[in-house]
């Protein structure tokens, strides 16, 4: 099988498959892997990606609010708990002043923004095509698992 090339800087790397998705390309490096495969001369490519943004939902005052005092409070939870252990000040007073901060902060900030932005989302990276490389010097080794049988060592 004659692959394209394509050069990373680290290492001359073949292509030997392209995927529709990235859980069929990193199922190719699981095979792989299973098969004593030395994984680390592998490389899971993006090609045409593309950014999504997710509409989770509306965003009120409350609920600007509301999501930041839950922030507030964690990071009053995780300070409380080092002041605590030091006895510089109870974790539960730190957590609900930082929930309160959080929630004024928040509640001010979205009010700010003037409605130009009153929803929730969740962004990700998505690409069309997801390509399995591996180093030159080992492409044969992959072929050979990916054909069905177990790798030279």
């Amino acid at each position: 099988m004659t692959a394209p090339q394509c050069g990373t800087g680290r290492d001359e790397q073949v292509l030997i498959g392209s995927y529709s998705s990235y859980a069929d390309a990193e199922r190719v490096v699981d095979r792989l892997s299973d098969a004593g495969f030395p994984v680390r001369h592998t490389a899971i490519v993006g090609r045409g990606l593309n950014s999504v943004e997710q509409v989770t939902g509306r965003l009120t005052v409350l609920g600007a609010a509301g999501r930041s005092a839950l922030s507030g409070a964690l990071i009053g939870a995780l300070f409380g708990w080092l002041f605590g252990v030091f006895n510089w000040i109870a974790p539960v007073i730190s957590g609900l002043l930082l929930a309160l901060y959080g929630a004024i902060f928040g509640a001010i900030g979205h009010a700010l923004t003037g409605g130009r932005r009153d929803f929730s989302s969740v962004s990700a990276m998505r690409a069309d095509s997801y390509e399995v490389l591996v180093s030159a010097h080992v492409v044969d080794q992959a072929l050979q698992v990916l054909q069905g049988g177990t790798p030279d060592r």
